[in-house]
């Protein structure tokens, strides 16, 4: 067995890498700028890297794609939306809190989340009012628009300040988790599976009928069913896409791919060519080593980084 990739980096087309890696810099200042196989890069604290490609035009951030968002922990999610309240450059987004429209700018000011998840459907918003449920008015998440129209989660509280997370949707959450699994050993996130184990035959849960809140979408989004794997203590958490349509590939959109790091690449290829995984790239030279890039349940590109 080979032991599981560790997460490697994120890639991100942009149209201007440096101003990119400065915003980044600039709002979670324990990052800073580097470089890594010939490309702009920014390197934060827990050996995880944000690799940059430059672009002549805006990368397309729809149709939608596997990739949704990354994220970083933060020691006080209130304490940086304070910070971030205060700074021009920086725009903060809604989240809306019913389908009528009011909206926080952090979880953690309006019902917290029941069940495990982080919302609320209506009637479980009528109860918390019914039951005068209130706001923790501590931690929670919130999000910001970063360079080239990424959305950019933070969320609090935590320990340190660190590259936490890349949020996905799948077509089918608990299918994916097992390809994950099967695939590349990814373990599963704690909590974050089904009720009762699946198969590859009975994998494919249906999406419930209720949206919950807070959301980035007044109509509230859905969040089952959801799943998540990790690699190192990077996770890749994600819900069920959000319409009917199927996630479209991420290669040249804003989010292009994530990269996982491997020892030994040529047993990857041999194993993953074995299990008839989806090639997009045979190997391939990047910087001073090799990568090779496949292709995930959703149409998601994910690179595998020769790492010695």
């Amino acid at each position: 067995m080979l032991p599981p990739p560790s997460f490697h980096h994120l890639h991100l087309n942009s149209v201007d890498p440096a101003a990119a890696i400065d915003f980044y810099v600039r709002h979670f200042p324990t990052s800073k700028a580097t470089a890594w196989g010939g490309l702009p890069a920014l390197a934060c604290p827990n050996d995880v890297l944000v690799l940059f490609t430059r672009v002549a035009s805006p990368a397309p951030t729809s149709p939608q794609t596997a990739l949704w968002h990354f994220g970083w922990h933060v020691p006080d999610s209130r304490a940086s939306l304070d910070a971030y309240k205060a700074r021009r450059d920086l725009t903060l987004l809604p989240l809306y809190t019913t389908d009528a429209g009011g909206s926080v700018l952090v979880s953690s000011d309006t019902w917290p989340g029941t069940g495990g998840v982080p919302g609320r459907t209506k009637a479980q918003i009528a109860e918390a009012q019914a039951t005068d449920v209130q706001p923790t008015r501590s931690g929670g998440f919130g999000y910001m628009r970063g360079p080239d129209g990424a959305l950019v989660e933070y969320a609090g509280n935590h320990p340190a300040e660190r590259f936490n997370h890349v949020h996905m949707f799948q077509d089918d959450p608990f299918c994916a988790q097992l390809w994950y699994q099967k695939h590349l050993g990814a373990p599963v996130f704690a909590g974050r599976t089904s009720g009762t184990p699946l198969t590859e035959a009975t994998c494919r849960v249906p999406r419930p009928p209720d949206r919950s809140w807070p959301a980035l979408e007044r109509d509230g989004m859905y969040r089952a069913p959801s799943a998540a794997v990790v690699f190192g203590d990077v996770a890749l958490p994600w819900y069920v896409r959000q319409d009917d349509r199927p996630l479209a590939p991420t290669r040249g959109h804003l989010y292009d791919h994530i990269a996982l790091g491997v020892g030994d690449l040529d047993a990857w290829i041999a194993r993953l060519r074995g299990e008839g995984v989806t090639f997009l790239e045979p190997p391939y030279a990047l910087g001073d080593t090799r990568a090779v890039m496949i292709e995930g349940p959703s149409r998601e590109a994910l690179e595998l980084v020769e790492v010695r």
